[in-house]
């Protein structure tokens, strides 16, 4: 797949109503980022749309855009070059706004397999900071056939994806020139204040926070350099490979683990899903008959869990983690009723309290003082034996809307981060589920002879 970029701009913001960005339009030059957006991934994030004929041309999307921004203005600015006091800067920079063409049809390409093709589809995600970078980075691609292929990346610091999604769908309303509605809730600097006094109740230095190992003395600059050549060989020989699990299959693995677990719990798909997955993974991986402990990182959306409910359209990071851990060959050996209530049992104590214990211990300074660093290290080449899972099931990416209907196909970008798995709902409307796993590729064969049977 050969794209040509054609051209290439800034997108500024569009105030042409006052009225339509009232919230983040206040609150001086910057806005401080809260402990939730400074707890996660330092990272350009990127999801891939395509649009079957007819939509609207560029040009209408450029505007759209630029009102989306008026009211999203946040996603116009840039990330303070300041590590004691991280902050969005809000100087309206704009948005990266890229057009490109493909001399073929989209149907020649269709559907997307995960491979590095898919990096050609959107602007690239280097940079990591954000710093004097454009916060939001958009192509437009179309195909000869009339289609469009739009890829949006987004700065994770600034918003997760439930924010990033709420966006999107702003986006596709503001160019259908219909307002944006809800508005987004941009009150991440005042809306979690620590308590007084604090009550910090969890072990926060070991889940969200660790303290890095002080290097050696003879540790230098050519160890530093050997290490980059260790992570760059393992990533060539990570893979990602996109799993469809039918409506059928999901309901049989979901019953299949209620109805054997001794507690007669009845499992969510969630929880019966992923459940499946850590074990197919595990067992795929060869670990099933060492002493080996893994561990599942679970992303949860602090906005319901939270008392009182925080809205969903607040804009900004609200996402802690949940850490079920096994021992390899009891997670792989014990039905997958196991490995569900596992996950229920360390997802459910992630509550308004753990929340606000969190929102405390991070405001204390302990982290500064401390030298204490993110657990979500975006530097991660490989997990194994771990695992990590973010699950886009319940997020608005598919209402995402220019005025022809919705998308005909959604995906994440390629992301080779051996032992990472993302969760969307399937593009086939079918009730399924797709799942994108990466992993090494001689760990792969197992894995797609396993990861179809409970």
């Amino acid at each position: 797949m050969k794209v040509r970029v054609e051209s290439s701009k800034i997108v500024k913001p569009l105030y042409d109503d006052v009225a339509a960005a009232p919230a983040c339009i206040t609150g001086g030059e910057s806005v401080p980022l809260s402990v939730f957006d400074r707890v996660t991934y330092d990272v350009y994030m990127a999801v891939i749309y395509a649009f079957r004929p007819p939509s609207p041309p560029n040009a209408a999307l450029e505007v759209g855009l630029a009102k989306a921004l008026a009211v999203y203005r946040e996603w116009a600015g840039e990330l303070a070059d300041d590590d004691e006091r991280p902050a969005v800067v809000l100087n309206d920079r704009g948005a990266l706004f890229v057009e490109a063409t493909v001399s073929a049809p989209l149907a020649a390409v269709m559907p997307f397999k995960p491979s590095p093709e898919l990096l050609r589809l959107h602007p690239s995600t280097a940079g990591g900071r954000g710093v004097g970078d454009e916060l939001v980075r958009v192509q437009l691609t179309r195909f000869s056939c009339g289609s469009l292929v739009i890829g949006f990346t987004s700065h994770h610091r600034v918003a997760d994806g439930q924010a990033a999604g709420n966006f999107l769908v702003a986006w596709g309303l503001a160019s259908r020139r219909l307002p944006v509605a809800p508005l987004p809730v941009c009150d991440r600097a005042t809306r979690f204040p620590p308590r007084e006094p604090p009550l910090v109740q969890f072990p926060h230095r070991e889940t969200e926070y660790y303290a890095p190992k002080k290097k050696k003395k003879n540790h230098d600059a050519d160890a530093d350099e050997h290490d980059g050549e260790l992570a760059t060989a393992a990533h060539d020989k990570i893979k990602v490979h996109k799993v469809h699990f039918t409506k059928e299959f999901v309901s049989g693995v979901k019953a299949r683990a209620s109805s054997s677990s001794p507690s007669r719990r009845e499992y969510s798909t969630f929880e019966s899903v992923v459940g499946h997955l850590w074990r197919a993974v595990t067992a795929a991986r060869g670990l099933a008959a060492g002493e080996t402990t893994t561990t599942l990182r679970i992303s949860v959306n602090g906005r319901t869990r939270m008392r009182p409910p925080v809205p969903r359209d607040y804009f900004g990071n609200l996402v802690l983690w949940a850490f079920p851990r096994c021992p390899a060959g009891e997670l792989v050996s014990r039905p997958v009723h196991h490995a569900a209530e596992l996950i229920h049992r360390a997802v459910v104590p992630v509550d308004d309290a753990y929340f606000r214990s969190f929102i405390d211990f991070a405001s204390s300074g302990a982290v500064e003082g401390e030298g204490l660093v993110s657990t979500a290290d975006e530097g991660q080449v490989v997990l194994c034996p771990d695992v990590e899972v973010d699950s886009w099931l319940g997020i608005d990416f598919y209402d995402l809307d220019f005025g022809s209907g919705g998308p005909c196909y959604f995906t994440p970008s390629y992301l080779p981060m051996e032992g990472t798995i993302f969760l969307v709902p399937s593009f086939l409307g079918d009730g399924g589920i797709e799942a994108y796993v990466s992993l090494f590729e001689s760990h792969l064969d197992e894995f797609k002879k396993i990861c179809y049977t409970y």
